[in-house]
């Protein structure tokens, strides 16, 4: 949404925002001397912006194991999370099976070649419980803000470390019992010097912000959920910043200052996944199991329970996704059905749908589709990625296919793309 000035006084959250956004050029590989920026960055899972769009960004529209392939390296285990990517360094989180129980690891690589920075474990256990078959105990993504690497898995814990993969400090936040064992997978978010983690499971749930710095608590709420495994999204409205959480029982909103309560509205469908996306003052909330819903929310008038309020800018009520989060890009939501390869394009104004395609050579998806370079990325877990041309019309302008399968939603920076997939990870360029 940057081609047009704002509606009202709102922008997004974004990690590091102390830093100024102007810089010379990315701070690619060979380019170490030029500070990176977040919007030059990929510092979260859905980002930059938490929308899923890639703002400085041009990459390859075509490549295959032969082609616009830099590097494709194994990584040890396995995980479900998006790599971020900061200076010239890409991070990830993973979890390697260990003599009965796994090890919980954070690894850094090198831009330029791929090469391990390094590899630090931060906990070594036998989980308590399981995963979803096509789960993992990786799931959740790191974030940064260019002086900390903040890494969570959940039961097994929270833990800042330095860009050079010491610790700094860990926060135990209790034993999660999810909904049929199906495991863990929400990521922090981070508005300045205050982390984010919501806790929804068939226990006490509860939304906590922490100190960046030391891992204290700040304040902590209550909530009532069956298990979700959202994102939770910081936007600013008016100066102040609230957390926006997605859930089955309901849509919350909260004063990121205070933990006070700031809005609420009817809540989505069961096993609650994607992660809200907001632009020019508003909020858009998708769920897709067991039905569909999708609600976009004006923060101007967002105050109370707003639920059948004019506060509710319109709705959609078909093909909203269960896994993938949408992606909020040149003015449009777009979306997967279910976990299907079935995109829908919404105009975010009105909600009016632009077209619902199937996308050919792809079966199911779980990775959130990415914007970049006037284009739409989608990544399948068969191994094909589709491009399209950003816009009403559904144009395929090609189909990239690998040897390997993605759930992990793709990390765009500059004239590259990262994808984690099941057994590697790749940094896509132009050869």
């Amino acid at each position: 949404m940057t081609k047009r000035p704002p509606l009202g006084p709102f922008r997004l959250a974004v990690p590091g925002l102390a830093l100024a956004l102007v810089s010379l050029g990315p701070a690619g590989p060979g380019l170490g001397a030029v500070p990176p920026v977040p919007e030059r960055s990929w510092p979260q899972w859905r980002g930059p912006l938490g929308t899923g769009e890639a703002p400085q960004a041009d990459p390859p529209v075509e490549w295959s194991e032969e082609k616009n392939v830099a590097w494709k390296v194994r990584v040890p285990g396995g995980g479900k999370s998006t790599p971020i990517v900061w200076g010239d360094a890409v991070y990830l989180t993973t979890a390697v099976p260990k003599g009965g129980g796994q090890e919980f690891v954070v690894l850094a690589y090198g831009r330029a070649d791929g090469a391990v920075r390094w590899r630090r474990t931060v906990k070594e256990l036998v989980p308590h419980e399981g995963t979803h078959e096509d789960g993992s105990f990786a799931a959740g993504s790191a974030l940064t803000d260019g002086e900390r690497i903040y890494a969570f898995f959940g039961s097994r814990g929270l833990y800042a470390l330095d860009m050079d993969g010491r610790v700094l400090w860990e926060k135990d936040l209790g034993t999660m019992s999810t909904r049929r064992g199906f495991g863990e997978g929400s990521s922090p978010a981070l508005h300045g010097d205050t982390l984010v983690v919501t806790w929804d499971h068939e226990g006490q749930d509860f939304v906590v912000a922490l100190d960046k710095k030391t891992g204290r608590e700040r304040w902590r709420q209550e909530r009532d959920e069956p298990t979700t495994w959202a994102t939770p999204l910081v936007v600013v409205h008016q100066g102040k910043p609230q957390v926006v959480t997605n859930g089955t029982t309901r849509i919350r909103s909260y004063d990121l200052a205070s933990g006070s309560l700031v809005w609420q509205a009817s809540g989505m469908t069961m096993n609650v996944i994607p992660s809200p996306v907001a632009a020019d003052g508003v909020v858009y909330v998708t769920s897709g199991f067991r039905g569909s819903a999708l609600l976009a929310i004006r923060l101007a008038e967002a105050k109370g329970d707003v639920t059948g309020t004019p506060a509710v800018a319109w709705t959609y009520d078909r093909d909203t996704p269960y896994v993938p989060s949408p992606l909020l890009y040149e003015d449009a939501l777009y979306f997967l059905k279910s976990n299907s390869a079935v995109l829908t394009r919404l105009d975010a104004r009105t909600g009016k749908a632009s077209f619902t395609e199937r996308l050919d050579g792809m079966t199911n998806v779980y990775a959130s589709p990415v914007g970049a370079g006037g284009r739409v990325y989608v990544a399948g877990r068969d191994g094909v990625t589709a491009v399209l041309g950003a816009g009403p019309e559904p144009r395929v302008l090609a189909r990239n296919r690998l040897a390997d399968g993605f759930d992990a939603s793709p990390a765009v920076v500059g004239g590259e793309i990262y994808l984690r997939g099941y057994e590697h990870l790749y940094r896509i360029s132009r050869d």
